[in-house]
């Protein structure tokens, strides 16, 4: 069974097409993060792995493609700061960081509006959000031809070195994305800087184009080290924190399911006691990892709306997106 509905899945394949950043390039790019696929482009940073930030299945790609051990909060980047206000809501703080610094290489979390667009999975679960404009106009033109957020990590495997041009992109991911718009180097070198507006005083939770100093001019005080962030607290890009976990206690690896569990599976294998579970779904009865990893969120917040007191999870293989799924549901499962 799955309820969640069919999903796209897999990833692209054949050879990474290089385009040109010409309006025909910029053209066929949009085409294809539109229509679900990885298109690698130039920021003014590094260069971004792209894909539609509302698609969870294209989001799913982009964890596919870089090999990314944990479902980490992806950056969604607007073509201006109108959209960004959109998806997220901005205190005094990121609101004065957002006019001195937009466009350019500053991201903020912030708390996701009620009708933000960005889905689950790139918000890793959280009710936050992390969004940037870019400073790269080739990017604001891609983005606005897109007309949604996209998101867009560095366009590398992760743990990689981030790419600058796009000979790095094509030696880690050749045949793993669809395409990459061809815009030079990069002019910044290191990925943005980060910070959390979540109430309070910002935090910086990662260092980059723009300096402390730089931020403590605009806001008129210090900023926080990410170190301060409780442990428990979600935030976004640049420091892995805990994540959704759902009202019910999740039990891992089940083999069969208890009367009035809510049971979470895999592949089509129908547990000993299904038939008396209070809901079940299965995240990919195909057995793909890509439309698993995509629908794991919604997932876990249908099961815990059933009203069990109990999430019990079929046995998922812990080999490449598998990786990241039973990460995430580890945490989920994690006493609390």
């Amino acid at each position: 069974m799955n309820d969640l509905g069919s999903m796209p899945a897999g990833a692209d394949s054949e050879a990474t097409r290089r385009l040109r950043a010409d309006p025909a390039g910029l053209a066929e790019a949009a085409g294809l993060l539109s229509a679900g696929r990885l298109v690698a482009f130039p920021t003014e940073t590094v260069y971004g792995l792209g894909a539609d930030a509302t698609d969870p299945a294209a989001v799913a790609r982009i964890f596919a493609a870089k090999a990314r051990p944990s479902f980490n909060p992806l950056i969604a980047h607007l073509p201006e700061g109108v959209a960004a206000r959109r998806e997220g809501a901005f205190d005094r703080a990121a609101e004065q960081l957002a006019e001195a610094f937009w466009p350019g290489p500053l991201t903020l979390v912030v708390p996701a509006t009620a009708g933000t667009s960005v889905c689950d999975l790139a918000r890793a679960g959280l009710p936050s959000l992390a969004l940037r404009v870019p400073g790269s106009p080739l990017a604001q033109e891609l983005l606005r031809r897109v007309g949604r957020p996209v998101a867009a990590p560095s366009a590398n495997r992760s743990g990689r070195v981030s790419p600058t041009l796009p000979e790095h992109v094509l030696s880690d991911l050749d045949g793993r994305i669809a395409a990459i718009l061809d815009g030079g180097p990069a002019a910044v070198g290191v990925e943005s800087t980060v910070v959390a507006c979540l109430g309070g005083t910002p935090r910086l939770l990662r260092p980059g184009g723009i300096t402390r100093e730089d931020l403590r001019a605009v806001l008129g005080s210090a900023i926080a080290d990410a170190g301060a962030v409780d442990a428990g607290q979600p935030i976004g890009p640049g420091l892995l924190a805990s994540h959704y976990a759902p009202r019910a206690r999740v039990r891992l690896e089940a083999r069969r399911i208890a009367p009035g569990e809510a049971a979470l599976l895999f592949g089509g294998v129908a547990p000993e006691g299904l038939a008396e579970a209070a809901a079940a779904f299965d995240l990919s009865p195909g057995a793909d990892l890509v439309e698993a990893a995509a629908g794991l969120f919604a997932a876990l917040r249908r099961l815990d709306a059933s009203g069990a007191a109990v999430i019990a999870v079929g046995p998922i293989p812990d080999t490449g997106l598998g990786e990241a799924i039973n990460d995430r549901l580890r945490r989920a499962a994690a006493p609390r």
